[in-house]
């Protein structure tokens, strides 16, 4: 069954003719997920009076129980989340689905589910791919999805400052095609862009594919507005201040555990008039990396750019249509946005860099693929557990002098487990995202499933968790906490700082109703 609301409907969910042929799919329909009607899904419990209220504030039409809403509101995108809904598992499902249609809308629902203890989810694409959007239930007389959809407005837009003010429920898609018709654009492009919006963006503190170029989204925000169950709480009122610590940045990735954000106020930039993306080959990854590590220290640097492992690049994973297509080497994808004249600038300037490192242009063919496939990957997903193949990708992010034994510890993590467990697996890597002092590592997994598929990926994934934080690095770079990632942040930031985040929680939200299980 493939999720109804991830991104372009028209986009095919099916693998390339490579790929199929890379994995096999004989497998007679054995993995093939139940069909939506067979999904066996609870009574609504929330109690009769909430639901009352909440029609009263938004209007009938705007709170539902129906079973097709509540199937797509339940859980997010994660690896578990996908497998238990394909095996007919909804328990997690919400009894209401409500659709506000203002901020102080949005703030009368979070005091109705207070006083009546019910939890609440928050959900704009519904794209979290660590349980982000799966809250706990105990203690709770019931569970409502706020979705935003209905707040979809770019609000203003300040030419001369250069900023735009938007709503959370506006999908990114969207938010793009309404700033570029006023000669803007957010530069904002994550995996997930075709189904993901604003609001996600702010409370996980998403990075795009042209953070390089752009910046990542928390960099972004220059004010923003949350909903709590005690009022509204608005921050940032100037480009920067000395005013005490900055409170934008408390909100930024607190995954809808204080409130619910519902509107922000982001950097924009002109639209590129002009574009070149191309490809680069290292000789190994190590090369590559110093290259990319150069371009991010000294300057000058791309609107995008990443670097392949050799594994990674032999299976061509940049670029989904030719999976299998074994270009050698490691392959960098580097991209440039802007005037013609900016774009021809930097693009002589780091390949002078790029070729005095080592490497050899390989034109506009790899990089082109990569641009207008670089969205495809996640429809790829379903397909691949029909065929009996589990896929899970992780990211972490360390000091560049820890680069390779932090890559070396996770991919040696992940297939030590999985191959106890008599699955051995294909690890690729990529370097996603830099920084002066740093990068990202982005790791894609995937194996035969087992006839536990869940208990798998949690023997993974607990390893690899476990990898990331004896090596030091952090257990997330841009796929923010949830529920996966929850004990090892725990680890990470210590006790002090756990009670800390614990009281400020206690302070927006006393009842515990937002998100309640997800980062603390």
């Amino acid at each position: 069954m493939q999720r109804p609301r991830w991104g372009n409907p028209g986009t095919p969910g099916h693998l390339p003719a490579a790929a199929a042929a890379l994995v096999g799919t004989d497998d007679g329909g054995a993995h093939r997920a139940i069909a939506a009607d067979d999904i066996e899904l609870a009574r609504p419990q929330v109690p009769a009076a909430v639901r009352a209220s909440l029609s009263e504030v938004l209007g009938a039409a705007h709170v539902t129980d129906d079973r097709s809403a509540r199937i797509a509101h339940t859980r997010g995108y994660s690896t578990p989340d996908i497998l238990a809904l394909r095996a007919g598992d909804a328990t997690d499902a919400p009894d209401l689905v409500v659709q506000p249609g203002s901020h102080d809308e949005v703030v009368r629902i979070l005091e109705i589910c207070a006083e009546q203890r019910v939890a609440v989810v928050p959900f704009t694409g519904g794209t979290s791919v660590v349980g982000g959007l799966t809250p706990d239930r105990a203690g709770f007389t019931g569970a409502v999805t706020v979705d935003l959809r209905r707040l979809d407005e770019l609000v203003s837009v300040d030419e001369i400052s250069r900023t735009a003010t938007l709503q959370a429920g506006l999908r990114g898609v969207r938010a793009e095609e309404l700033l570029r018709a006023k000669g803007f654009t957010l530069g904002h492009f994550p995996q997930s862009y075709e189904g993901a919006g604003i609001g996600g963006y702010a409370a996980t503190r998403s990075a795009g594919q042209s953070s390089a170029g752009y910046g990542r989204f928390d960099d972004m925000v220059e004010h923003l507005v949350l909903a709590t169950p005690r009022g509204t709480f608005e921050v940032g009122t100037a480009p920067a201040s000395a005013a005490g610590p900055d409170l934008r940045q408390l909100i930024l990735g607190s995954e809808g555990v204080f409130g619910i954000i519902t509107e922000v106020t982001v950097r924009i930039h002109p639209a590129p008039s002009h574009r070149v993306f191309e490809g680069w080959h290292f000789t190994d990854f190590a090369a590559g990396a110093t290259a990319l590590r150069t371009l991010a220290q000294d300057g000058p640097l791309p609107t995008v750019v990443r670097l392949s492992d050799d594994v990674e690049t032999s299976i061509n994973l940049s670029d989904p249509g030719a999976i299998g297509v074994d270009p050698g080497g490691c392959l960098a994808v580097v991209g440039y946005e802007g005037t013609a004249e900016d774009v021809e600038s930097r693009r002589t300037r780091v390949s002078a860099v790029l070729e005095r490192l080592g490497g050899t242009c390989a034109g506009s063919g790899p990089g082109e693929a990569w641009r207008t496939g670089r969205f495809r990957g996640p429809y790829l997903r379903d397909p691949l557990l029909d065929a009996g193949v589990l896929v899970e990708t992780l990211e972490t992010v360390t000091y560049w002098s820890h680069i390779a034994e932090l890559k070396a510890s996770v991919t040696d993590a992940v297939t030590e487990a999985l191959t106890a467990q008599g699955t051995p697996p294909l690890v690729m890597c990529h370097i996603s995202h830099v920084y002066p002092t740093g990068a990202s590592l982005y790791f894609t997994v995937v194996c035969p499933e087992t006839d536990d598929p869940i208990a798998q990926w949690w023997t993974a994934k607990s390893a690899a968790n476990a990898a990331i934080r004896t090596a030091g690095a952090a257990i997330t770079h841009h796929h923010a906490v949830g529920r996966d990632h929850r004990a090892t942040y725990h680890q990470e930031i210590g006790d002090l700082a756990l009670d800390a985040l614990r009281a400020v929680k206690q302070v927006f939200d006393p009842a515990g109703i937002c998100n309640p299980g997800v980062l603390v």
